[in-house]
């Protein structure tokens, strides 16, 4: 169970500092005590605790208190972003029959027809708190339910069990230099599949946790040094934001020791910037979509540049899988190819969508319609289009259209249905466009003749979550189309990038 790997490193290493967020420091044994006062106020409080409880929290002692309680309790987390929008919260907590919120103070919880919510309380009295009863041994069991953007305009549930959890720390159990005393960057949102690593492989070491801020995730060099860090992981687009505010200098993190990036494609370029401000840090790159439990392949960067591989598109190589898991490189025929698709199975493939349906056309071979169990033999079809190059996975691109927006998955369909559900909104195209030489933005553009752009993604705003708003709006009076009538998605990019130049070359020049 997920709570165990916490739970051992609070027997060994009690009074070792687990947990630095907001200027408060918490040991093994105080995040321990505090999560079973909340665990016993949710069984104190409840005819029969929920199978999935939602966490309406972020970068506060009580989303990390609430994150263990749930887990002590056996239940499954659903987190939930208070920067949603409501009537997102709303769909994702109607969709995964969360019988419970527990919510941070400082959120807006939103109306939740039916729904109980539970802000906990700073500092219980555990007299007045009845026992919890012990954790079952239940690896079948749901460890957390994560949604992330689905092409038909609704959310997709991603239900994880403990036992692909606990396949994947145990495979990168020692991988990464995690030990105690190593203090460890928390900069995912609890949102994001890639925060049980910032949390649970961490604990698991017995090593600390330091969350960043917002405003730190903004200055990541001021983060590491102010804090002494030994271990960063974030998206790539973290060395993008610290390259353009002129802080990535050379030897300008001396205490890295090890340096992870995941999410989104990590470039060469951004790689020798890192390498160059954190140069005894060694660097990795980890590859792995939600539905392979958190990271399932990584490749580390060699020490001296000499040795870096060409690669296609100037990005890093995604190595190969975890020991334990299968993978293959097919076709559109599902036959082997030295270019293709990559699938994979194994213990950390996760047992099909929230909605059976949504399995359709995600497995080789295909999953029974509608089974809520798809079969482990089955490959999942990542998406992603790779090569074998020189022994190590390379990736080339997608195979349909989902992007990556500072690690967060993003389906342009999503955006789009959005987009035309608004009125006065004819039709629209999402597109992605670089707006740094690694960073990409994601944009539209739209037939709204009698709509203002800003209003637009003013009104859009309220509908999506930030990171799948569009940068900008353009308005046009027609979409372009290729020769076979379809929205020419090059052309529209092409639009976009002519307006971005354009913006760039208006500016006024600085001194």
């Amino acid at each position: 169970m997920l709570y165990d790997w916490f739970a051992a490193s609070v027997a060994r290493h009690g009074t070792r500092p687990a947990l630095e967020v907001g200027g408060v420091r918490l040991d093994y044994r105080q995040l321990a005590d505090m999560a079973e006062s909340l665990a016993a106020r949710i069984v104190r409080e409840s005819d029969t605790v929920p199978a999935r409880i939602g966490l309406l929290a972020e970068r506060s002692v009580p989303a990390y208190v609430g994150y263990l309680a749930i887990q002590r309790l056996g239940r499954s987390v659903v987190p939930l972003n208070p920067a949603f929008p409501e009537a997102r919260t709303r769909h994702m907590v109607a969709a995964s029959g969360a019988g419970l919120v527990l919510a941070d103070p400082r959120s807006t919880v939103p109306s939740l027809d039916g729904v109980r919510t539970l802000t906990p309380d700073p500092a219980p009295d555990p007299a007045e708190l009845p026992p919890v009863p012990p954790l079952a041994d239940a690896p079948e069991s749901e460890a957390y339910l994560l949604f992330t953007s689905g092409s038909t305009g609704t959310p997709k549930g991603v239900p994880i069990r403990h036992r692909h959890v606990s396949a994947f720390l145990e495979a990168v159990r020692g991988r990464y230099g995690l030990v105690p005393g190593s203090r460890c960057s928390q900069t995912f949102d609890l949102t994001f599949d890639l925060s049980v690593f910032d949390l649970f492989a961490v604990w698991s070491a017995g090593a600390t946790v330091v969350v960043a801020s917002r405003n730190d995730l903004l200055r990541p060099v001021r983060f590491v040094v102010d804090n002494a860090l030994t271990h960063w992981f974030s998206v790539p687009s973290a060395i993008s934001r610290a390259q353009a505010g002129g802080r990535l200098t050379p030897d300008s993190m001396p205490s890295l020791r090890h340096s992870l990036f995941c999410g989104e494609q990590l470039t060469w370029q951004q790689a020798r910037a890192w390498k160059a401000a954190a140069p005894a840090s060694t660097l990795t790159n980890l590859y792995g979509p939600t539905e392979l439990t958190i990271s399932c392949s990584d490749f580390v960067v060699p020490p001296d540049p000499a040795d870096w591989p060409s690669s296609p598109h100037g990005v890093v190589p995604i190595g190969l899988p975890y020991r334990g898991l299968d993978h293959a490189i097919l076709d559109g025929s599902g036959r082997p190819a030295a270019e293709g698709e990559l699938c994979v199975r194994g213990p950390q493939r996760f047992s099909g969508y929230l909605d059976p349906m949504a399995n359709t056309g995600r497995f080789h071979p295909e999953a029974e319609a509608g089974d809520p169990v798809v079969a482990p033999d089955r490959w999942y079809r990542t998406g992603d289009r790779v090569t074998l190059r020189d022994g190590t996975l390379n990736f080339l691109g997608r195979t349909d259209q989902q992007v990556k927006i500072n690690g967060y998955r993003v389906e342009l369909g999503e955006v789009e249905a959005a987009l035309r559900a608004l009125a006065g909104v004819a039709d629209a195209v999402a597109v992605v466009c670089h707006d740094t030489a690694d960073a990409l933005g994601l944009y539209a553009v739209c037939v709204a003749p009698d709509r203002d752009p800003t209003d637009v993604r003013a009104e859009l705003a309220r509908d999506l979550p930030p990171y799948m708003v569009p940068r900008r709006v353009l308005v046009v009076a027609e979409l372009p189309r290729n020769t076979n009538g379809k929205v020419d998605r090059r052309a529209a990019s092409a639009l976009v990038s002519t307006e971005i130049a354009s913006t760039v070359l208006q500016r006024p020049a600085t001194g």
